[in-house]
């Protein structure tokens, strides 16, 4: 056997820290020169942890670890080769960013590969090379397919479990070392794993130099300066690909639309009208009729089929990219307010998708404040002063935010006098509890809403010195078990919320997500439509977001889980305004979100009308949230009734938005997604008659 690695890690003597010795590795009788390979971990910019190659010849050892916000993601990897260049064993430890255990395994022997992870055990017979697609490796794992398939002329390459890898060159480039040394450098984009490519960096002797993404980098650390550049570049190709799928699917019609035969959502009588032809004009509603039979001939005709038409929805806890914002559009999720990112990707996002150039919902914008500690979020601005802090808020008014969010590293001392300062400019506050602080301190400090269940109830188990930077402010949540919903402690809080009018984005689908998944059983909050996903995202649904010790943890977290949605249970009888929001990127999560309303009190049709009508009104949003004459086409269609049953927004058939109209079936294969409905049919003017 022979390891690809061997020349590639050789040719990064120039691009990356390393030092080469002979080492006693021997297989095979031969002693083999190990080279060693350093790389810097960066977030946003921020260096959060490393990634170590030691090549042995025979094989690769990777480390991977980081830390931001308070929790990361590490690993150890052991990789062998064979001489066609696809590994034939592959083994994987450590732990995922929420500290579920990983120990993954896999290998090829006597023509029979078999896995294990995460996501279960499988096995297949192996007469041709296949490439084994590894649930939880670091990202150098791109690097390996991409080379895997170059080596093998370029063309898709068969993978394990499923699917075909894709490999295209993107961009030649040269980088910097110094102000001497160049390297010359082509980024490749790998396709065929996940929802979206993954771009990774090689020199122009396929030695790996790293893996980039808008937010996330990793590059060698002589190269860590091209860092902002590289991300730039990755976030350019990611609006590359999102512009040309909209440019291919975005229906922008020069002619009034007549929606024909659909059922209106009136978010007054949380009920169906009977049904109706509904008439858009650019991007605004201008009639509602009875069933038209006979259509002008100047009109576009969609077919609505007797289904139903929904106001637009709202995620009211997303962190914005390209993909997303396409993704949510595509779900009904005409709305979503971004709770943390850097303002100039945020901006340039709106502004593409304002311009028609990208799709995406409308985007209310919080400004992320965070304060400076070994914890801190590397989303946002970091405030390391309570001047710097309120200069933070000025700059965040000046630029048109909706509000300001406020983080778990802030000192609580400050809170008052930010809070002040953010509404005398008109800015709402809303934030996790800071660290050493209660929801209590919060609410009488000003805030206008708290975010997270888990940020209110961790006040009523955790003792003062509890630190809630750190990953404890999930696992804690086991505590919730044994806490009396009826204290006092728990009755002020809320007592609180009312009095002060306070709203909650409790989150539910990322606590349901943690807290009751487990390796091997494909999580509740995607069961509905995994089977439409790719395979990648199918393991990835079978496996835990935290490491479950035993079967006494596995209840405890189940139990708490159930003491959460009793919790939300009781402030939804008290009227504190719940709204919706997934911090999972929203789209399919979000109608998960809204199921797990239902399960707190709600009718589905209420549940409509809180993710539609209520947070348009919530954000004054006055010209949508309700299909009627005069607002804004504003809507999605679905065959089904969602007031009856309220899975019937899982299977969208055409969203209008923005003036223009779009049907998923026509997005979906772009991203590796079994469509859910057929396109609705559609007649076009009789030019023959005007």
């Amino acid at each position: 056997m022979r390891l690809i690695f061997t020349v590639a890690i050789l040719a990064l003597l120039t691009a990356c820290s390393e030092k080469s010795s002979p080492q006693s590795d021997t297989t095979g009788g031969v002693e083999n020169t190990t080279t060693t390979a350093s790389y810097d971990v960066m977030f946003g910019g921020t260096d959060v942890g490393d990634l170590t190659l030691t090549d042995y010849g025979t094989k690769t050892l990777i480390e991977f670890g980081f830390s931001n916000n308070g929790r990361g993601a590490s690993s150890n990897e052991t990789l062998l080769m064979a001489e066609s260049g696809v590994p034939i064993s592959w083994t994987i430890t450590g732990k995922t960013t929420f500290g579920n255990e990983v120990n993954e395994r896999f290998e090829i022997v006597d023509g029979k590969a078999s896995w294990q992870s995460a996501a279960g055990s499988g096995e297949e017979s192996v007469s041709t090379p296949s490439l084994y697609i590894a649930q939880d490796p670091s990202p150098y794992a791109y690097y390996v397919y991409a080379k895997t398939v170059l080596d093998a002329g370029g063309e898709s390459y068969p993978a394990l479990p499923a699917g075909q890898v894709t490999v295209t060159a993107k961009r030649q480039l040269q980088l910097s070392e110094d102000s001497s040394k160049k390297i010359d450098a082509t980024l490749y984009a790998v396709g065929g794993i996940d929802l979206n490519p993954t771009y990774v960096l090689m020199d122009n002797k396929k030695a790996f130099l790293g893996v980039v993404s808008p937010r996330f980098a990793v590059l060698p650390t002589n190269l860590a300066h091209e860092d902002k550049r590289l991300r730039e570049l990755a976030a350019t190709l990611n609006s590359e690909r999102y512009e040309n799928i909209a440019a291919n699917v975005t229906h922008q019609y020069d002619y009034p639309v007549r929606i024909n035969n659909v059922r209106i959502f009136d978010p007054t009588t949380l009920g169906l009208t009977p049904p109706r032809s509904v008439v858009v004009n650019d991007n605004t509603i201008t009639a509602i009729e009875p069933v038209q039979t006979t259509t002008s001939s100047n009109e576009v005709v969609i077919n609505g089929n007797g289904g139903t038409l929904v106001a637009g929805l709202y995620d009211m806890h997303g962190h914005m990219g390209d993909n997303q914002a396409l993704l949510n559009v595509m779900a009904g999720v005409t709305g979503v307010r971004d709770m943390g990112n850097e303002d100039d990707v945020l901006s340039a996002l709106i502004d593409k998708i304002e311009r028609g150039v990208l799709i995406g919902p409308t985007i209310t914008k919080s400004g992320f404040i965070e304060g400076k500690s070994e914890y801190s979020a590397a989303t946002g601005e970091l405030a390391t002063t309570k001047d710097e802090a309120l200069a933070l808020v000025r700059d965040y008014a000046k630029k048109g935010y909706w509000q300001i969010k406020i983080y778990n590293s802030m000192n609580g001392e400050w809170v008052t006098d930010i809070v002040a300062q953010a509404h005398k400019l008109g800015l709402r506050v809303a934030g996790h509890v800071p660290a050493f602080y209660r929801a209590d301190q919060m609410i009488e400090a000003g805030y206008d809403e708290l975010t997270h269940i888990n940020q209110i109830m961790l006040g009523w188990v955790l003792a003062p010195e509890e630190d809630t930077r750190t990953l404890f402010r999930i696992t804690g949540m086991k505590r919730f078990t044994d806490l009396d919903l009826t204290s006092d402690k728990v009755e002020h809080t809320l007592a609180l919320m009312v009095e002060n009018n306070i709203a909650h984005d409790p989150t539910v689908v990322i606590h349901e997500y943690a807290m009751t998944g487990r390796n091997g059983i494909t999580n509740k909050a995607v069961t509905d439509y995994i089977d439409h996903m790719p395979i990648s995202v199918q393991r990835n649904a079978k496996s835990a977001m935290l490491n479950v010790a035993d079967d006494a943890e596995d209840r405890a977290y189940r139990a708490a889980f159930q003491k959460i949605m009793a919790t939300l249970s009781l402030m939804h009888q008290k009227g504190i305004l719940l709204v919706p929001g997934t911090d999972m990127g929203g789209a399919f999560y979000l109608h998960r979100e809204l199921e797990l309303f239902e399960q707190i009190g709600m009718t589905p049709a209420e549940v409509l009308k809180r993710a539609s009508y209520d947070m348009s009104q919530y954000l004054g949003h006055d010209d949508r949230g309700v299909i009627q004459v005069g607002k804004k086409a504003d809507f999605f269609l679905v065959p089904g009734d969602p007031t009856s049953d309220l899975k019937a927004i899982k299977t969208i058939a055409m969203v209008a938005t923005q003036g223009k109209f779009f049907f998923p079936t026509e997005v979906y294969p772009d991203f590796g997604i079994a469509p859910f409905t057929p396109v609705p049919s559609i007649s076009m003017p009789d030019l023959n008659q005007q």
